[in-house]
């Protein structure tokens, strides 16, 4: 992966809330409240400062914005941002930390009006507004917060390197894989989760994108195995699924392989070709002249064309978060195109309890003349 000097990671965050100044400047909106916490998840803390989690964020008009992180050393050693100011200064009481800061807003020159998260809980949002009544509060669905996911949908360049970076470790860790089957090390769903684990820490990865999904042909049938995975045999003779993803840097990768194993029934070979088919033909239309709903329909034809209907969408958007938008789904709005900076996945899959589950999953970097398939999944036979 490219190295980036601190002055560069510097602007690159600058950039992003620079973008969400000029939201806030269009709309005559004063500021912007992001809040991350045990209770609600917000990416757009680490999008705009690259804080891992546990902070508000408060951007104003001009783009000067503060950072109030629980953990102020590890903010002060990973975070970009103008000011920071520890949570513990206000007893860890986020009230009372927004509304501090926000009446130092008159130095940047800015007006009343505030937008907080629309993610806030009903009696939350009212004791916000108890305790801002000099400020004209807002808490909007289609406001900056969405604006700022919007953002989010195409990558800029260290994103891409970051996501790269995580698919790189993901198909070495699918290398590592084969060799532990072929070498008798990887016996059960228990041993190739361990291995995902200690093989994507060892490569300077996060942690895993989500728990692994391992699941033996007793237990593939199901779209994501209840439990994640057992101590039952993995691979065995039959259809064999892997799920799995790795961090790097925030960013997350998300790769199925299927794994069949001996011989199989002419009714699962049929299975594993039909997934193979919508996964090669939709990926000819994961392109800037396509639009999503049109890749979604393509699989839905496929998979109808042989009487089977897959229970899933075609693929979702990743990021900073495992699911993001847009989803490959016939249910997003018609005209939506794949555009350049998206990464998505391509996940095609059928699933049936007497013969076992089939999906293969990749993660496809829209392009300007087209995309690239920056993971390398695929269907393994023994």
């Amino acid at each position: 992966m490219k190295t980036y000097t601190q002055e560069e990671m510097k602007n690159i965050y600058a950039e992003r809330r620079l973008a969400v100044a000029g939201y806030l400047t269009q709309n005559e909106i004063g500021a912007a409240v992001y809040i991350d916490s045990e209770e609600h998840r917000d990416p757009a803390i680490p999008y705009l400062t690259g804080h891992n989690a546990d902070a508000i964020v408060i951007v104003f008009s001009d783009g000067y914005t503060y950072l109030i992180p629980w953990d102020e050393n590890l903010a002060k050693k990973n975070a970009f941002y103008d000011k920071l100011v520890p949570y513990t200064r206000y007893k860890n009481k986020e009230i009372d930390a927004v509304k501090a800061i926000l009446n130092v807003g008159y130095t940047h020159g800015v007006n009343s009006k505030v937008e907080l998260p629309p993610y806030l809980t009903y009696p939350d949002y009212l004791h916000f507004i108890d305790a801002l009544n000099n400020y004209d509060c807002r808490c909007k669905e289609d406001g900056v917060h969405k604006f700022t996911v919007d953002c989010r949908v195409c990558k800029d360049e260290y994103e891409i390197e970051c996501l790269r970076e995580a698919a790189r470790i993901g198909d070495l860790i699918i290398e590592k894989i084969e060799a532990g089957i072929k070498e008798g090390t990887i016996k059960t769903e228990t041993d190739v989760a361990l291995l995902i684990e200690r093989e994507c820490r060892e490569q300077g990865c996060d942690r895993t994108g989500f728990d692994t999904l391992a699941a033996g042909p007793s237990r593939s049938f199901a779209i994501h195995a209840f439990p994640n995975y057992t101590n039952a045999p993995w691979p065995a003779k039959g259809l064999s699924i892997l799920d799995f993803g790795v961090v790097y840097k925030g960013y997350t990768s998300d790769q199925t392989i299927t794994i069949a194993k001996g011989k199989l029934s002419p009714e699962q070979k049929k299975q594993l070709d039909l997934v193979q088919k919508a996964y090669d033909e939709c990926l000819k239309v994961y392109t800037p002249e396509h639009t999503i709903h049109e890749a979604a329909k393509r699989a839905d034809y496929i998979f109808a064309q042989a009487k089977r209907k897959m229970p899933h969408g075609l693929g979702h958007g990743i990021g900073l978060e495992i699911h993001e938008y847009p989803r490959v789904s016939t249910r997003v709005p018609s005209d939506l195109h794949f555009m350049p900076g998206m990464v998505l996945t391509l996940e095609p899959g059928l699933y049936d309890e007497s013969l076992g589950g089939v999906r293969l999953e990749n993660d496809v970097l829209i392009t300007e003349n087209g995309n690239e398939v920056i993971t390398h999944s695929r269907i393994i036979k023994l």
